[in-house]
């Protein structure tokens, strides 16, 4: 498996840094929080400005893993502001070269008409994906938390351009196991996405393996099935200030997920 950090709690950290970053900790790759106030990547980005950001990357030889958007494809309203943002952020990704492109549900609650509204809205953008190599991959995530629900709307869709993002912390909070959560989505999985929390009802971020969240055996079923994608560990400052700066928890992060691997392999 391949190892990845992700800018989504980082507001403004200029690619470069983001880059030396993943470079000097021995990432892999990062996940790029795509927002067009706080980021210094997003989708209005020139030609030359996301050409600038791909040679930045090659350089130090880190691959961009996806762009974390903020669509939200089940919420209420009309299709076609979501379908357009949705397809912007599809070309920013394979702009940058990068394999995947993060959604929310974003619905009021978990139901039919949600699900519905979510595939059709997936579906509609699938081909533009397809034809640009990239992956829409809907995060186990607030209305939709756990790997059932998401599997819900991904049956309804049935394109291989669109797929899961499975946030191990909202399936624990969902009250599934990784056992439970990993035959689920194995079909849809584009990649995970991992942290550390102290409680269900703390939620503050705490150095991987200093948590509650069940990140070794979610490594054990990936590695049973021989699962050879990305693991992206979600660092969150941006929603809770007092965590620590990003570089002194690199090493960390980098180190607990390794031995995770090896102790699995």
């Amino acid at each position: 498996m391949k190892i990845a950090f992700s800018t989504l709690g980082v507001p403004g950290m200029p690619v470069a840094q983001v880059v030396r970053l993943a470079a000097d900790h021995r990432f892999h790759g990062v996940e790029l929080r795509a927002h067009a106030t706080e980021e210094p990547v997003h989708t209005a980005l020139s030609a030359t400005e996301r050409a600038a950001v791909v040679r930045q990357f090659e350089e130090a030889g880190v691959e961009v893993l996806g762009v974390g958007s903020y669509v939200k494809v089940a919420a209420s309203g009309e299709d076609e502001p979501v379908l357009a943002e949705l397809r912007a952020h599809v070309a920013l990704a394979a702009d940058l070269g990068a394999p995947y492109v993060r959604v929310f549900p974003g619905a009021a609650e978990a139901t039919t008409g949600a699900d519905a509204v979510a595939a059709r809205r997936l579906a509609a953008v699938a081909p533009y994906a397809l034809d640009r190599e990239v992956r829409i991959l809907v995060e186990t995530h607030d209305s939709h938390r756990t790997a059932a629900d998401v599997q819900r709307i991904l049956g309804l869709v049935g394109h291989r351009a669109v797929g899961a993002l499975w946030d191990v912390m909202h399936t624990w909070l969902g009250g599934e196991q990784p056992s439970a959560s990993y035959p689920t989505l194995a079909p849809h999985l584009g990649y995970v996405q991992v942290k550390d929390i102290a409680s269900a009802e703390d939620r503050t971020p705490l150095p991987l393996g200093q948590g509650v969240l069940p990140l070794t055996e979610c490594v054990e079923v990936l590695s049973r099935d021989d699962w050879d994608g990305w693991l992206c560990w979600e660092y969150e400052k941006r929603w809770f200030p007092a965590v620590p700066e990003l570089p002194g928890l690199l090493d960390g992060a980098r180190g607990h997920l390794g031995r995770l691997l090896n102790e699995s392999a």
